[in-house]
């Protein structure tokens, strides 16, 4: 159980810690100096075998706040100190909505220096504390009083935290290791150190891990959990890792970076879909109103973007964005505090929803109803219950769901979405390291839009063997990755929807014919071609014959090639397909009496020139008749063109 304190600078935290284990948390010079808590400070007490026990001590002044901010993340338990003399004060507000905001639940509150009052001034800051209490999740939190001084209470408060941790249970690691790096600091005879609380996962001594955003890949040589040696950690541990690779250093990493797992491949991160809700004596916040931004352990500046109105008023809550200045790491369900430019006022908070949000579309109903829909399962906690937003995404979304991106930002593997896709009655279409998933009825829709498709490219072109498939990717559903309908394409050919020829696909029935305008003009072409079978005219000869421009013959004569009348020898050149037949004949012929075919006695035999010769030659060359070694060719495939 990891225990964060939190109320007003002087209120004796850092005393009452030292009281409960015997550990000063204040670490630092001036922190001695000034008797002023600066920096985070832990302590870890022995409790008792196999209950593990941790403090983690923050600064109680405004103006490290944001120490405070970094030291909260990874608290479970609150034990919120208030002075007997003070009262409430406006730190004590302050933390406490952090605390909320963050998501915090469970907790006790210490009333402290009760030896410097008299009864009646503990009966009223008890009462003050039960009405600030009363509409948060600490309502029902016992009050203990104590005085570090003395030792009155001390015993009751120990007693009370340290059955609370022998009772709390270990909560099950779910995701990828995810730590975010509050400390970092050189060991002699041991390197880098990292020191966190590890937000998901599991880590063991001798793991590859991976520094955010650096992107380098480090192992880690050692770690400690909650400041005892051990051989691994998971989520809910405060950690430190010994860390060693090519290029790691100090300079490498700071406060706010993130160590993880190697697998879990998360791009930077400028924008984020974020559900808000903002304080109640906050002042109201416009779109595009500037802030700061706490996350994990690092603060960041930025733009607050709306996406359910253009203001968003005290004690409201809505869908937005954190339009963030530096890229940030980010993951479902990760709380975060929003405070002014100035960073002097907190004005809310919330929970990351989307770490990968859309460029355009971002208020459609759609986009809307599933960011609420992750916002829900997101409230109750991992592990996440991701089938109510994917229910909604399967029905609402033609293109799909990209279960890539939804399984890195819920920190989840893919297959086990794509199992709970199927599990809801979707279907899972994986290619190329892609997976995205459908509804059975957007499945269906698309594949009739295949078929449709094709069906009209044979009206429009019946002398096509059919339609390419890159083509058809792009006719029919261009806002698609091309695998996905390559792969639906392969379905339809599985089931006999389809037909393949080489690199077209084409529906069974299909059989390749000429229009009627293209049947009538090659009966006037063929002729021309046939006078001079070895020699035939271009296609900028027929013109003149013709009477008709170019590309008009030349989009006739290819259609006929692909009905097998024609052989396409070179662009412009046009053999009937006896005339080749007849060529690959004198070929073999040649080879036969020489051992080998040569261009010139080639050219001989055809009674062409050598130019084209060579250029009909490398036409069997390339359909894989023949083989040219050096100036010689031999025949390779000998009964092709019998």
């Amino acid at each position: 159980m990891i225990v964060g304190t939190a109320g007003h600078v002087d209120h004796g935290k850092t005393a009452l810690i030292q009281r409960l284990t015997g550990i000063d948390t204040d670490r630092l010079k001036e922190e001695k100096a000034r008797g002023l808590t600066i920096e985070p400070g832990f302590a870890y007490p022995e409790v008792a075998d196999g209950v593990e026990l941790g403090f983690v001590d923050v600064p109680g002044h405004a103006r490290f706040l944001h120490h405070m901010l970094a030291g909260s993340a990874g608290v479970d338990t609150v034990l919120l100190v208030v002075a007997a003399d003070d009262g409430v004060m406006p730190q004590t507000v302050e933390h406490l909505q952090i605390l909320t905001l963050l998501g915090l639940s469970r907790g006790m509150v210490a009333l402290t220096k009760i030896d410097r009052v008299d009864a009646e001034r503990r009966r009223q800051v008890r009462d003050e504390i039960t009405a600030l209490l009363a509409e948060t999740p600490l309502a029902e939190a016992p009050i203990i009083e104590v005085s570090s001084h003395s030792g009155e209470g001390v015993d009751e408060l120990r007693d009370r935290l340290w059955t609370a941790a022998a009772m709390q249970r270990q909560t099950p690691a779910h995701g990828r290791f995810r730590l975010a790096v509050d400390r970092v600091f050189t060991k002699a005879g041991a390197g880098l150190v990292v020191t966190g609380t590890a937000f998901a996962g599991c880590v063991s001594q001798g793991d590859e891990v991976r520094l955010v955003p650096a992107g380098l890949t480090a192992r880690v040589r050692g770690l400690r959990r909650q400041h005892r040696a051990g051989e691994w950690a998971q989520q809910g541990d405060r950690v430190a890792l010994n860390l060693a690779g090519a290029g790691i250093s100090r300079d490498a990493i700071q406060r706010g970076d993130w160590i993880m797992a190697e697998s879990l491949e998360t791009p930077p991160l400028r924008r984020l879909d974020v559900q808000l809700q903002l304080l109640d004596d906050a002042p109201s916040v416009k779109h595009w109103a500037p802030i700061h931004a706490h996350l994990g352990v690092t603060r960041l500046c930025g733009r607050l973007s709306l996406l359910e109105g253009q203001r968003l008023a005290p004690g409201e809550g809505m869908l937005g964005q954190l339009v963030l200045d530096t890229p940030v790491h980010a993951c479902l369900g990760d709380r975060f505090v929003i405070r002014d430019p100035g960073g002097r006022l907190t004005l809310g908070g919330g929970m990351v929803l989307d770490g990968d949000p859309p460029r355009r579309g971002q208020r459609r109903p759609e986009r809307l109803a599933w960011l609420s829909a992750l916002a829900e399962c997101a409230a109750a906690g991992p592990p996440f219950d991701l089938d109510p937003p994917l229910r909604q995404a399967l029905r609402q979304r033609p293109i799909g769901v990209d279960l890539g991106a939804v399984a890195r930002n819920a920190n989840i593997d893919v297959a086990e979405l794509s199992e709970r896709v199927e599990a809801l009655g979707g279907r899972v279409i994986a290619t190329q390291g892609q997976a995205r998933a459908f509804s059975r009825e957007t499945v269906a829709t698309l594949e009739a839009r295949l078929l449709e498709a094709v069906a009209a490219n044979h009206a429009r072109d019946p002398s096509m063997l059919g339609t390419e498939r890159a083509r058809l990717a792009r006719q029919t559903m261009p806002e698609l990755p091309e695998p996905v309908c390559r792969e639906l394409l392969a379905a339809l050919v599985d089931r006999g929807a389809l037909a393949t020829h080489g690199p077209f696909v084409a529906l069974p029935e299909h059989r390749t014919v000429l229009s009627d305008a293209d049947e009538a003009l090659w009966q006037r072409l063929e002729p021309l071609i046939a006078t001079a079978p070895f020699q035939p005219p271009r296609v900028r000869d027929m013109v003149a014959a013709a009477d008709l421009d170019e590309e008009r013959i030349r989009r006739t004569l290819v259609a006929s090639a692909r009905l097998g009348r024609l052989y396409q020898v070179r662009r412009d050149h046009f053999y009937l397909a006896e005339t080749v037949v007849e060529m690959a004949a004198i070929v073999k012929t040649l080879e036969d009496m020489h051992g080998a075919v040569r261009a010139a006695e080639f050219r001989d035999r055809i009674g062409t020139g050598r130019k084209l010769a060579i250029h009909i030659l490398e036409f069997f060359d390339r359909v894989g008749y023949t083989r040219r070694r050096g100036d010689e060719r031999y025949i390779r495939q000998a009964g092709m063109w019998q």
